[in-house]
């Protein structure tokens, strides 16, 4: 037998504010509430499979990532396609933005995975997609390393999560118990982050104070958030809430991830850039997406302000807020 050859990719996710809804005993009903912005810039991957006993390979380019992670996708994957066992994998993943700064890379690197290795399989391309966000979903659940992520990146653009859980599970895949919308106008956006690598997720999530702290702010400001239209009306007040959040869950406290900010901040000051641009922290990094103040605003030289932020120490790059589905 020939070897078999598939593609997935998939952005990357910033989250703003959030709860931790993990009290049920099911997986697919973890998540959490909360808001964010899904970005073009993630990951890829490669999935190169011949026959063989399910066994797993990982490269990675562009980065360091998990190898295990990839293997828990492959396992993960088999329950529900046991044809995947009937081969050999060579997965190569590149990797656009870092790991462990708060990007969502577990979820996206895991849909990409996922959704690379059916392609290979010739399975459809749909049940294919929704098959990668419940993987994806039950992957970060199992390692605690995101709770809403995957339910944002099937939303899309600037998202607002209404009900925690996987987007699509059952039998025909058709739907799942988390819920997530979204717009987008393709805005362009800087994301900066530090030298740290930043704490793994469950640090947090697996906290019994920091998921008081957390959820008690998140919970706090999606009341306001989830009234009326989601639209770009709810800009300004997303920016706000945002903020807020960052004060009141007691994440801003930490030196590292203030240091960000404050280096920021800095860069675009010195870029007179204060009255465009607003610095806002990726939950749970220690990292910040720099967006616009106003979505009217399109002159915003965001390459100016990339480079000012390398030379205030932090490494960044410039994206855009992928399309809503």
């Amino acid at each position: 037998m020939p070897d078999i050859l598939g593609r997935g990719e998939c952005g990357s996710h910033v989250t703003l504010l959030f709860s931790i809804e993990d009290d049920s005993e099911e997986l697919v009903r973890q998540g959490s509430l909360g808001s964010g912005l899904c970005l073009e810039d993630g990951s890829e991957a490669i999935a190169r499979g011949k026959e063989g006993s399910g066994n797993f390979s990982i490269g990675f380019i562009g980065g360091e990532g998990e190898g295990a992670l990839y293997h828990e996708v492959g396992e993960t994957l088999a329950e529900f396609v046991p044809e995947v066992k009937e081969f050999d994998w060579e997965i190569t993943v590149k990797l656009n933005v870092p790991v462990g700064q708060g990007f969502g890379m577990s979820a996206s690197g895991a849909v990409s995975a996922s959704m690379a290795i059916q392609r290979a399989m010739g399975l459809p391309y749909e049940d294919s997609l929704r098959r990668s966000y419940l993987v994806a979903h039950l992957v970060d659940r199992k390692r605690s390393s995101g709770l809403g992520d995957v339910s944002a990146l099937s939303a899309g653009g600037v998202e607002l999560r209404i009900s925690p859980g996987s987007p699509f599970h059952g039998h025909l895949l058709d739907t799942g118990p988390g819920r997530a919308i979204g717009w987008s106008n393709g805005m362009e956006v800087v994301l900066a982050w530090g030298d740290g690598s930043g704490k793994h997720t469950s640090t947090y999530i697996d906290d019994p104070n920091w998921k008081d702290s957390i959820s008690s702010a998140g919970n706090m400001e999606m009341i306001a958030l989830a009234k009326g239209n989601w639209d770009e009306g709810k800009w300004s007040d997303l920016i706000e809430s945002a903020i807020r959040f960052s004060k009141a869950s007691g994440l801003l406290e930490e030196p590292n991830r203030a240091s960000v900010l404050d280096r920021a901040n800095q860069a675009i000051a010195e870029c007179g850039m204060s009255d465009l641009v607003v610095p806002l922290l990726c939950m749970l990094g220690e990292s910040v997406v720099i967006v616009p103040r106003n979505l009217e605003d399109k002159g915003v030289e965001m390459s100016t302000l990339l480079s000012s932020m390398q030379k205030g120490g932090l490494s960044g790059c410039i994206t855009r807020v992928n399309g809503s589905s």
